[in-house]
């Protein structure tokens, strides 16, 4: 979205502008894309905290659900414990299963057969464009998504979990941003991902501006039909390498809710709108008997992580959106990109207003 001069918030970038710019997180994506022998348009999203050595080394981690019509797999762990210990990978609501089976199968692969794992695994719904009924999401697709996660730049919109999302009626699917946040003398990286496929048109807004009313189904057709609603879900993943405890963690997943509350997430009650935040400033051995030593941020100085938890999750959402290109899937229906064209214009003319 940056390319197109339309820059979010006040704090710095890292320098992709994506969760990967937090040391030692990965992002791979598995994308299927095929007519025959069924429609799919979908794919499955990992996140490997630590350069995948989360499995030996956990972090302080807490989920917020704003609201609850989705699933996210090992959330009462991370709610007991305060603590992820795996991938965290995000995909299509049918496919839930199988891919937290290869992630505990990844998990045994790497540690041996006594390795304990409750994967994170999220979901959102892809059936308006892609036959959700297909089983096309495998085992080898996770493993191929954690093969190929990096620390690069992130791809955005039709890709991995995202690949056949809808966003305020526009195409929608993964985006990714980053902030540098200064805190207590030192500089921190906050990151975060998300699988967009929530939204109303009438809603959306870019920077405040209300885009949604002018590009309106009138102007460009709605990715649904009048008996579908304009509902869907999000996830979203953020990451921070500042020493946080759960607790903190819980405090910056809940600030989630802002950044999606600046774009048009209003939280429909069909909505799986559900965030998870893990903070790697802090290492906790698996099988430590004896203390462990922590640091911590005083929670008086978290106001610029609230403040950058609601940049980037506002930012990762317009990138998803503006990352997206027009998708035609299951049954012929199509869902159109937003036209970047139009929306370069709308900005423009607050800027000379």
């Amino acid at each position: 979205m940056r390319e197109l001069g339309i820059e979010i918030g006040n704090f710095p970038t890292g320098p992709h502008n994506a969760i990967t710019d937090v040391p030692g997180v990965l992002v791979g994506h598995a994308t299927i894309v095929m007519d025959k022998p069924r429609v799919a348009r979908t794919g499955v999203t990992v996140i490997l905290p630590r350069a995948g050595e989360i499995w030996r080394d956990h972090a302080f981690a807490a989920m917020h659900s704003f609201n609850g019509d989705g699933e996210m797999t090992g959330s009462h762990y991370v709610a007991e414990f305060g603590l992820l210990h795996t991938p965290i990978a995000i995909t299509n609501t049918h496919q839930v299963g199988v891919v937290r089976d290869a992630l505990v199968q990844h998990g045994h692969e790497l540690g041996g057969a006594d390795i304990f794992s409750l994967p994170v695994v999220a979901e959102t719904y892809d059936g308006w464009l892609s036959d959700a009924d297909g089983a096309h999401v495998r085992a080898q697709h996770v493993r191929a998504a954690i093969a190929e996660a990096s620390s690069g730049p992130v791809a955005e919109g039709n890709v991995g979990g995202g690949t056949g999302m809808i966003c305020h009626e526009f195409k929608g699917g993964i985006g990714t941003a980053s902030r540098r946040v200064s805190s207590g003398g030192n500089t921190y990286t906050l990151g975060a991902l998300v699988q967009a496929n929530y939204g109303a048109r009438h809603l959306l807004r870019v920077d405040g501006v209300p885009v949604g009313r002018t590009l309106d189904v009138k102007r460009i057709p709605s990715a649904w039909n009048e008996a579908a609603p304009a509902e869907g879900s999000i996830i979203v993943v953020l990451a921070t390498d500042a020493p946080l405890l759960a607790v903190q963690c819980k405090r910056l997943a809940q600030r989630a809710t802002v950044g999606l509350a600046r774009v048009g997430g209003v939280g429909h009650n069909g909505s799986g709108d559900i965030f998870i935040c893990f903070a790697t400033g802090n290492h906790v051995p698996p099988k430590a008997q004896t203390e462990i030593a922590l640091t911590m941020l005083p929670h008086a100085q978290l106001n610029p992580f609230f403040e950058a938890v609601a940049e980037v999750v506002e930012e990762s959402i317009l990138n998803a959106l503006t990352s997206a290109e027009t998708m035609t899937g299951f049954h012929g229906r199509v869902a159109h990109a937003l036209p970047l064209d139009e929306l370069q214009a709308l900005m423009a003319r607050r800027t000379t207003a």
